[in-house]
């Protein structure tokens, strides 16, 4: 078995000690820690970090690669989507696509990974994680139902593995939704549209003495355009945050409350299209679907150098899922229940200090990060029309984790600057089988345990300004995800009941990077990224099938472009290009192609927002066609859909008009390649097909927004 944790440079644990006694004791050496006092002080004024809304704002000076950038309010609300989950293709590069019910959390394709719901992609909300560990569908599943876009302030995203702060699920990068600090406008929100789509929200802000406290509470509802189901969607979301001052800084407490029930419309294979079983808006199993809830409390407190968090989460999953139909189970059919309840507990804590290195501005950034998931059930069924007929496997997992970190930023000169960092995690995993014999007639009795791991990640930027105008990165950084606890422990296939060897807890990954910015003219903002990520033999915990499968060492390399044009003060243009080619490295060269890795995305739009009077908007995003199998022999076609959204502002009333897949694109949103049988075909048949989920066809939906 290959090992998982091998990266070019790796530290054991006395070199980890030394390191880390130097690191954190670095500020407490007199000449770089002494405080300087930050009013007038040129190092606070040139490392602090100041407060940047929108992706056309320029990042020179502030950036630390090509690859990361901030994402404002309004880009959010002007962009036409058609799921709340499509917030994230606001990132450059990224698609965010479904291949189930409008609940379920979407599929994620970046940088030539098919992210499947977020295994290398870290993502969090106010410093609380999204990403959930050990999870019930899928390792990292990121479900983004329970945020109300009015309620996000900004996206900070950061592709690559270079940022200290970004621990686990950090291979292709990260993004942060950070929640509204200000005092809201009052607003009353309602969406009608085709399939019986209704959405009403409620917002606003109070005042309270020097104090205040936003809230929001959004209803939706969705039937879809099934031909032979209705999605039923059922959502319920409810925001809180209470702002105030507290010792020379900022607190906020935050509440937030998903409900969420719905109907699926999963991926159909080709074959039944093709001889009439079902028409593209068909079904084979019309009994799928899931409901889910997630309940949180959260706590941060900010100063001038101090920041703190603590969260709570309560969190769980029942998901209905029907991928083969009737090759494993020919009497009863192969539906599965996916089931994950927890709680989480967790908080963060960092400290900057501002000095001076002979006479060159320094800062250094100490943080730690902790987090507890208690995992009451992780557990697949095997069911029936919603119905379980017995386990396949059905756990509890306590799993920790503990991280610090340490960054340091240097201004060498007017044209150089290095940032540095390095990360220690540590994580222990605890496993109890809640059965001891599953419907297969295995005893997972023996599918218990503990582990540990420790890991090192070390991450070192140089930027070079060139002007006022344009600046350089040259970019390195070590990133890793985690494994599912269930596979680091197990003995036995819960299906076979064969004896299979664990994986190892941690999937380390290194990247490279070459960038370039420019800012021309106050209207033009480029970017440009030339970069290559490396990962070792990833073996994962695959939910579906309840056992672990490897595969192989692989590298990614790719181009990003982006622009961003002011055409005018309210006429804007924007293109974003990225190129990847996904390989694994140990295969033969006719047999190495990355199943469903995207070679290119193009994302372009173009928007007219003045303050008051007629706005619009129109995307187009593109992404290639891909492999499906290693030999490429199977593909997949290329995918096209135009969003369009036109509508009047007044005084306090908006009118707005979404036309989404504007062109009646009949392209796949989704597309796998798999074995799968029907009912009446041969008993030990096993026919390999396309599998594919169809864009929902064109849909109009009508806003009106009224602010008091």
């Amino acid at each position: 078995m290959k090992n998982t944790n091998r990266v070019p440079f790796k530290l054991n644990k006395p070199h980890v000690a030394v390191i880390c006694s130097v690191l954190f004791g670095f500020g407490s050496f007199p000449v770089l820690a002494q405080q300087t006092e930050l009013d007038g002080s040129t190092a606070a004024a040139s490392i602090e970090k100041i407060e940047i809304q929108g992706k056309a704002v320029s990042l020179i000076g502030e950036a630390i690669s090509a690859s990361e950038g901030i994402i404002g309010q309004q880009e959010i609300l002007n962009r036409p989507m058609l799921r709340s989950g499509e917030i994230l293709e606001l990132v450059p590069g990224m698609v965010v696509t479904q291949h189930s019910g409008t609940g379920k959390a979407n599929q994620y394709f970046l940088r030539g990974f098919n992210l499947d719901h977020g295994t290398d992609f870290a993502t969090s909300i106010d410093n609380m994680p999204i990403n959930m560990r050990t999870h019930g569908h899928g390792q990292g599943y990121t479900d983004l139902n329970f945020i109300i876009p009015e309620t996000i302030n900004t996206i900070t995203f950061k592709k690559g593995a270079y940022y200290g702060q970004v621990g686990d699920f950090s291979g292709a990068g990260g993004a942060d939704f950070n929640t509204v600090n200000q005092r809201q406008t009052t607003q009353l929100a309602t969406t009608l549209g085709e399939d019986n789509f209704q959405r009403y929200l409620l917002a606003g802000g109070l005042a309270m003495d020097n104090n205040h406290l936003n809230y929001a509470i959004e209803f939706n509802r969705y039937d879809g355009p099934w031909t032979d189901i209705e999605e039923d969607l059922n959502k319920t979301n409810v925001f809180l945050s209470y702002n105030t001052k507290l010792n020379n800084g900022d607190l906020k407490l935050t509440f937030m409350g998903y409900d969420n029930s719905w109907n699926s419309a999963d991926q159909i294979p080709q074959r039944a299209v093709t001889a009439g079983i079902i028409d593209e808006l068909g079904s084979i199993d019309t009994s799928l679907g899931g409901n889910s809830s997630r309940y949180s409390i959260n706590a941060a407190w900010k100063s001038q150098n101090l920041q703190a968090s603590a969260y709570f989460i309560d969190y769980d999953l029942n998901l209905w899922s029907n991928f083969t139909y009737f090759l494993d189970n020919p009497t009863t059919g192969d539906q599965f229940e996916q089931v994950d309840k927890r709680q989480i507990y967790g908080g963060h804590i960092s400290y900057t200090t501002f000095a001076t290195w002979q006479g060159k501005p320094i800062s250094n950034e100490f943080g730690a990060q902790a987090r507890i998931d208690d995992i009451d059930e992780v557990g697949l069924f095997q069911t029936q029309q919603r119905q379980r007929l017995g386990a396949i496997r059905n756990d509890a997992v306590t799993e920790s984790s503990l991280g610090f970190y340490w960054q340091n930023n240097i201004i060498w000169n007017d044209f150089i600057k290095t940032i540095v960092s390095a990360r220690y995690d540590f994580f222990d995993f605890d496993v109890r089988s809640n059965i001891d014999t599953n419907i297969n007639d295995v005893d997972l009795s023996v599918n218990k345990g503990t582990e540990d791991a420790g890991n090192v990640a070390l991450k070192a930027n140089v930027i070079y300004t060139f002007s006022e105008s344009w600046e350089g990165y040259l970019s390195a950084g070590q990133g890793f995800h985690s494994n599912d606890a269930r596979g680091t422990i197990v003995q036995v296939d819960p299906n076979s009941g064969e004896s299979i060897a664990p994986v190892d807890p941690i999937v380390d990954s290194i990247g490279y990077e070459l960038g370039l910015r420019g800012n021309l003219s106050e209207r033009l903002n480029v970017s440009m990224s030339i970069w290559q990520l490396k990962l070792d033999s990833e073996l994962l915990f695959v939910g579906d099938a309840g056992n672990t499968e490897p595969s192989d060492a692989s590298t990614r390399t790719g181009i990003e472009l982006t622009g961003y044009y002011s055409i005018a003060n309210a006429f804007s243009f924007d293109f974003e290009y990225a190129y990847t080619q996904a390989e694994f490295d140990e295969l033969p060269k006719n047999a190495n192609q990355i199943p469903g890795a995207l070679e290119h995305v193009v994302q372009t739009g173009l928007s007219y927002q003045p303050q008051h009077g007629w706005f619009a908007a129109a995307r187009l995003r593109y992404f290639s066609d891909r492999p499906l199998v290693e030999d490429g022999s199977i593909t997949s076609d290329d995918s096209k859909i135009m969003n369009l959204n036109v509508g009047y502002k007044f005084a306090q009333l908006t009118l707005k008009l979404d036309v989404l897949n504007a062109l009646d694109s009949k392209d796949h949103d989704i597309d796998y390649y798999y074995a799968s049988r029907f009912a009446n075909e041969p008993l030990d048949s096993a026919t390999e097909d396309l599998h594919y989920h169809v864009l929902e066809p064109r849909t109009v939906r009508l806003s009106a927004v009224y602010r008091f």
